[in-house]
């Protein structure tokens, strides 16, 4: 029988340089707050104050971890791009294409990113400065995730070397997108798995 590993020590509360203790339970309430308001009233309408007293805390505790409310979507909506899972190694490209587009559905098929998500995008289009702060943090990552999937089927012979990753990366996620955030029609059963094979054949074209 195995014996049960000691609990761990609780994790130590971080503090700005000069700043106060920031209590990660009150960072993670905020966080979850932010989110619900931002899919609730979305970007545009979205105040502080909304958000911190949906939290439970004060407007103060906000403003010393983000001073704006546009520092602060792009801080938590890139802490979730990086804690996105890297698209799984599952030994073969339609193997891997399918989990991708899977995780993609599941996320998409969410209340609050299937709300979050296209407001984003829309308000970026009016908001330059929100824009290029999500592309660059949240757009890129997303994507060199999805660049190493693409290269791990060049370097298993799957792919050519020529492929043109930045073509193939668009198709990837536009369909499911269009569909489940735009359109927001439901999928069949094998609708991911027909939409794999069509993107394979596109792809490798």
């Amino acid at each position: 029988m195995t014996s049960t590993p000691p609990a761990q020590p609780p994790a130590p509360e971080r503090r700005p340089p000069g700043g106060p203790v920031l209590q990660d339970s009150v960072t993670e309430a905020i966080a979850t707050a932010f989110f619900e308001e931002l899919a609730s009233t979305g970007y545009a309408r979205l105040s502080l104050e909304a958000v911190a007293k949906r939290a439970g805390a004060g407007k103060a505790a906000i403003y010393r971890r983000w001073p704006s409310k546009l520092e602060m979507t792009v801080a938590l909506a890139t802490a979730v791009a990086v804690d996105a899972p890297v698209p799984a190694d599952t030994g073969t490209l339609r193997g891997d294409v399918l989990a991708f587009l899977t995780e993609i559905a599941d996320a998409l098929r969410r209340p609050l990113p299937s709300r979050i998500i296209p407001d984003l995008l829309a308000e970026g289009a009016r908001n330059p400065e929100l824009q290029q702060a999500l592309f660059t943090a949240v757009r890129d990552t997303r994507r060199s995730k999805a660049t190493r999937m693409l290269d791990q089927a060049i370097e298993r012979g799957e792919l050519p070397a020529n492929t043109d990753r930045e073509l193939a990366l668009d198709l990837l996620a536009g369909p499911l997108y269009w569909r489940l955030a735009v359109l927001h029609i439901p999928t069949a059963p094998d609708y991911l798995n027909r939409l794999t094979d069509k993107l394979l054949a596109a792809i490798a074209a």
